[in-house]
């Protein structure tokens, strides 16, 4: 007989299940935080997005359903998750200071400055864990299982570096497009 493809009630029992977990929590809290930070910078007066909560909305959707379908099983996924959230936290800081500092007047502008703040500590929690899961993994298990994906290591960190980039490089020509209205 032919296996049955997934049904969606299992997609859900998947989901509901994997969002009940510590890990499932945080990148649910991540995603969401990301999402409200773009709707408060798009309901403010001047209309802007967040591209760093828009990479790390995308980037989190990725990642929660690698680990709610249970792929980080066959390929080690501890280090992208790490260097996905040491990108993000201190990303998520500097602009929410920045874009608090420069207009602190509208309404929703503070709340998507406030709202990405909080975004950024969820990262930096996030980032506390995965190092608290690598540590228990490196004195539980053999360190051929942590350090045998240093190929794909490599290629992250270049992913990373161009993605980091390309977001200061974006955020640089929206503060530009914001305070220089010719372009």
């Amino acid at each position: 007989m032919a296996d049955t493809p997934a049904t969606s009630s299992d997609c859900m029992e998947k989901f509901k299940s994997y969002v009940t977990t510590p890990k499932g929590l945080v990148l649910a809290a991540e995603i969401v935080l990301c999402l409200t930070v773009n709707i408060c910078y798009a309901a403010s007066v001047f209309h802007h997005i967040c591209y760093v909560a828009v990479a790390g909305m995308i980037f989190g959707i990725i990642f929660f359903c690698v680990f709610m379908m249970e792929l980080d099983k066959h390929i080690i996924w501890v280090w992208r998750d790490l260097f996905r959230t040491v990108i993000k936290a201190p990303w998520f800081m500097i602009e929410s200071l920045y874009r608090l500092s420069l207009w602190p007047g509208d309404g929703p502008w503070v709340a998507g400055g406030i709202f990405g703040l909080i975004a950024g500590l969820v990262f930096a929690y996030d980032v506390y864990t995965i190092c608290l899961q690598i540590k228990s993994a490196r004195q539980d298990a053999d360190r051929a299982a942590l350090t045998g994906e240093i190929t794909s290591l490599i290629f992250i960190v270049f992913l990373n570096t161009h993605y980091l980039s390309t977001c200061m490089f974006l955020f640089v020509l929206q503060n530009l497009k914001f305070k220089y209205s010719f372009l």
